[in-house]
């Protein structure tokens, strides 16, 4: 794993379209080289989440599909300089 994450995100149990403009919200303000780890349990938010993020702004570092064997997933990007 590439270092601690700057900034958790925990959206288990939230609504998608919140968990998305929060996620955004938070990005934006992230200086470069900041990790952002996002944890949630909506499937949807899953496959939605990069896509609302331009792809020159971050890489991604991990994903996985559960966490410790609960039913959740983990994501942790990287935000790029600009």
């Amino acid at each position: 794993m590439a270092g601690e994450a700057d900034i958790l995100l925990d959206f288990r149990n939230t609504f998608s379209s919140i968990s998305l403009l929060k996620m955004t919200e938070i990005f934006s303000r992230m200086k470069p080289l900041q990790i952002l780890e996002i944890r949630g349990s909506d499937p949807d938010t899953r496959v939605d989440l990069l896509k609302v993020l331009p792809e020159a702004t971050y890489d991604v570092l991990d994903g996985d599909g559960s966490e410790d064997g609960h039913d959740f997933f983990k994501v942790r990007i990287r935000k790029r300089p600009a």
